[in-house]
């Protein structure tokens, strides 16, 4: 294939696959003036598909994909230009569908489509090199957002290094439910034990009062059993109790980041469990998205507590140990939308249970939600199997 013509679409996936799998000579956009003239974003494309490893040259042609007869003339000009062309019928408005399947006929051009629900490709006119070609391609999360012109940036967690802890991470999440009550409390009284002034050298030693301001001026005293039991798990050495005094040493700085954040906890038990299911090619924990995938530092971005990649289907998963809110759900949604697109897939995991109303919320959303209900009672694998099916 030597030229591939492509209906512009708003979910980026179906702008990129095609020419992912067949790797044709130039790849040509038919899209609105608004894209057509959109530096920026052609500009994200042409990033990219180098970063795919991608040499296909890219053409942007401006075209109203709402009327049927400026598409159909578009489509002979570049039939003209390129005769040998072929067009993806995957995205595009039913305008487009409806112009291709005309001018196609008439110029016998070869179209061909995606079938998301069955992961293969499929021959439309005279394109059997598509015909239920299955496809093979693996996302990365930054993939995902580079596709969208974003970019990922790191986040609280250096997801190099987690294979370290991988067996911390279920006792640590099974310490929470058994000290849920206590626990707030518990990280209140190591940060103010562990408490240094910005930009000071992080230490691991920790010599504390039994007795600590916490939040609010109030009195936090040690939680000895959670020490002790830290201490058990190896994220603390040399704990040391008296009624006067705290002492004990961080395993490392990436531990004490964990146990000075409230709800780390319930972020790297799900981004265990979808690394332990098997079912992800790619999983990222803090994932944050930098929106206009620029270096500036006050660009829009957002972080994603866990984030992964199916093949090209995308997961987008909140978690909260405090109950839903509305604005968590509508945040989740536009990440998703924006990201993913349509079958992008996305849940919300708390240790809290949801009312009625929130449930309802989050399903005209299409977010799944996982509580304290099915945190203590259901695998969280079961439940990515079936939200991975669901339609």
């Amino acid at each position: 294939m030597k030229t591939l013509i492509e209906l512009y679409d708003e979910r980026p996936i179906e702008n990129v696959l095609a020419s992912e799998v067949f790797r044709p000579e130039r790849t040509v956009f038919l899209c609105p003036s608004d894209v057509a003239q959109n530096k920026t974003l052609k500009e994200s494309l042409v990033r990219y598909f180098k970063h795919c490893g991608l040499d296909t040259e890219l053409v942007f042609l401006e075209s109203s994909l709402y009327h049927a007869d400026k598409l159909v003339r578009q489509i002979r000009t570049v039939k003209e230009t390129y005769p040998d062309c072929v067009v993806d019928i995957t995205g595009g408005t039913d305008a487009a569908l409806f112009a291709c399947g005309s001018v196609c006929a008439e110029l016998d051009i070869p179209a061909f489509t995606y079938s998301r629900r069955n992961n293969c490709f499929y021959d439309i006119r005279s394109a059997p090199f598509a015909e239920q070609l299955p496809c093979a391609i693996e996302h990365t999360v930054e993939d995902c957002f580079l596709m969208a012109g974003g970019a990922l940036r790191t986040g609280r967690v250096d997801n190099r290094v987690l294979g370290q802890y991988a067996d911390c991470f279920v006792p640590f999440f099974r310490l929470y439910l058994q000290y849920r009550s206590e626990w707030v409390q518990a990280v209140n009284y190591i940060q103010s034990a562990s408490r240094t002034d910005k930009g000071a050298n992080v230490p691991l030693k920790i010599s504390a009062p039994y007795t600590v301001k916490g939040e609010r001026g109030t009195n936090v005293d040690a939680p000895e059993a959670l020490l002790r039991e830290f201490e058990k798990l190896g994220f603390l050495r040399n704990v040391s109790i008296s009624k006067e005094n705290v002492r004990f040493t961080f395993r490392d700085a990436q531990v004490r980041a964990w146990l000075r954040d409230v709800g780390c906890v319930l972020e790297l038990f799900v981004y265990h469990e979808c690394i332990d299911a098997g079912l992800f090619n790619d999983v990222v924990t803090s994932a944050v998205v930098d929106w206009e995938g620029t270096t500036i530092r006050d660009s829009v971005s957002n972080e994603i507590d866990v984030m992964a990649m199916r093949g090209i289907l995308p997961v987008f998963i909140s978690c909260k140990t405090c109950p839903i809110t509305t604005d968590a759900l509508n945040e989740l949604a536009v990440l998703r939308d924006r990201f993913g697109g349509k079958g992008a897939k996305a849940a919300i995991v708390t240790t809290q249970n949801c009312r009625a109303i929130t449930l309802h919320r989050a399903s005209e959303l299409g977010i799944d939600v996982i509580d304290l209900r099915d945190l203590k009672d259901v695998s969280i694998k079961d439940r990515l199997v079936t939200l991975l099916r669901t339609e």
